[in-house]
C-alpha cells in the first residue's frame, strides 16, 4: 500500500510540476498552489478510476450483462456526467463557488466554541491503526449516507432533484454519477460538514469517496449478478441495488408515497436494521413510475435534464406551474 501511495504520489508531482504549476505561474495565480496541488489529485484519481472503470467493469458487462438492448443515447449521456465527477469538474466549480462561505461558517462555529467530535476520542487506538481507521470511518459515513438516501427520497424538494438519477432505465456502470448538480452540491456541502464534525482526516475523505465511487460504479453496472450466501447481506450488490431503481419499488413505500428501499450506499447493513431491505430476486425495469405509466419527460440531453429539475424544484416548493 505504501509502494501505491508512493507511486500516486510521484505521478501527481509530476503532473502538478509539468502542467498545472506552469499555467499557475504565468496567469499570476501562484497563491492558488495548494488548492491547485489537491485538484491535480483530484483529477488523477479520476482518470485511474475511470481506467478501472473500462478494464475492469466494463468487461463484466460485457461478460454477463442484464439487458442487451439499451438506449445507447441516454448511456452517452451519463458518461458526460461521470467526466464531469470524476475529472474534477464540479469539484473545481464547488470550490469556486462555496470555499469561502464554507470556511467563514467554520470560522464563525470555531468562535462559538462549536466543538469537533473525533472518533479517535472513543478508540485511541484507531490513531496508529490507519487500515483500521478507515474502516470505522467507512462505516459511519455510511451509516449517515444511508439516512441522507433515505431524506431525498422522502424530501419532495429533494426527490425533485434526486428523480433524475433514477430516471435511466438503461442503466450501466457510468449512471452512478448521473444526478442534478444542485443535488450534487448539497451532497457536497453535507459530506465537508459532515467530515469535519467527525473529524475525518483529508486524505481519509478523499479513500472514503474513491472507494465509494468505484464501488457505486459495480452496483449501477448492466451486470446479472448478486453475491454469494451471507455476503449479500454485508455488502451492497448489484443486484440489491437494480431494485432501489426498479419502477414503484425503489422509490415508494406504496403507490405514490415517496420512499423506497435498499437505501444503503456500500453496506445493507442499515436496510436490514431499518426495515426498509429488499433482497427479492427477481430482475424489474429501472425507472420511475410516472415516467413509465403518465410518460412525464425527465430529458433526454445533459442541460435539459438539469432544466427540468430545477423546473420539478420550483413546483414542489410554490405550487406554481412549470415551464418545460
Amino acid at each position: 500500500m505504501d509502494h501505491l501511495l508512493d507511486l500516486f504520489s510521484k505521478l501527481n508531482d509530476l503532473l502538478f510540476e509539468n502542467v498545472v504549476q506552469p499555467v499557475l505561474f504565468n496567469n499570476g495565480w501562484a497563491s492558488l498552489s495548494e488548492d491547485a496541488y489537491t485538484a491535480s489529485e483530484w483529477f488523477l484519481l479520476g482518470i485511474l478510476q475511470i481506467v478501472i472503470m473500462l478494464l475492469v467493469i466494463r468487461p463484466l458487462e460485457k461478460w454477463r450483462p442484464l439487458e442487451r438492448d439499451q438506449d445507447k443515447k441516454s448511456i452517452r449521456v451519463d458518461v458526460i456526467y461521470t467526466l464531469i465527477q470524476t475529472l474534477g469538474v464540479f469539484r473545481l466549480f464547488f470550490f469556486l463557488l462555496f470555499s469561502i462561505p464554507v470556511d467563514y461558517v467554520w470560522g464563525q462555529l470555531r468562535t462559538l466554541g462549536v466543538p469537533t467530535f473525533h472518533l479517535e476520542q472513543l478508540m485511541p487506538e484507531l490513531a496508529t491503526r490507519p487500515l483500521l481507521s478507515f474502516m470505522v470511518y467507512l462505516v459511519v459515513f455510511d451509516f449517515f449516507n444511508y439516512w441522507i438516501h433515505r431524506a431525498q427520497h422522502q424530501w419532495p424538494a429533494w426527490w425533485a432533484l434526486h428523480a433524475l438519477h433514477h430516471s435511466q432505465r438503461s442503466m450501466t456502470y457510468w449512471t452512478d454519477s448521473r444526478g442534478h448538480l444542485l443535488d450534487d452540491v448539497i451532497l457536497a456541502l453535507v459530506g465537508v460538514f459532515l467530515s469535519a464534525l467527525i473529524g475525518l482526516q483529508p486524505g481519509q475523505f478523499v479513500g472514503l469517496i474513491v472507494v465509494s465511487r468505484l464501488f457505486e460504479s459495480v452496483q449501477h453496472a448492466n451486470i446479472d449478478l448478486r453475491w454469494w450466501g451471507v455476503i449479500e447481506k454485508l455488502w451492497v450488490s448489484p443486484r440489491f441495488h437494480r431494485t432501489h431503481h426498479a419502477v414503484g419499488i425503489g422509490h415508494e413505500f406504496s403507490q405514490g408515497v415517496l420512499g423506497g428501499h435498499n437505501f444503503g450506499v456500500l453496506l445493507p447493513w442499515w436496510d436490514i436494521l431499518f426495515g426498509t431491505d429488499d433482497f427479492h430476486s427477481r430482475v424489474e425495469p429501472t425507472g420511475i413510475r410516472d415516467q413509465v405509466l403518465d410518460g412525464v419527460s425527465y430529458g433526454e440531453g445533459f442541460w435539459s435534464q438539469q432544466w427540468l429539475g430545477l423546473g420539478r424544484l420550483w413546483v414542489t416548493l410554490f405550487g406554481a406551474k412549470r415551464v418545460d
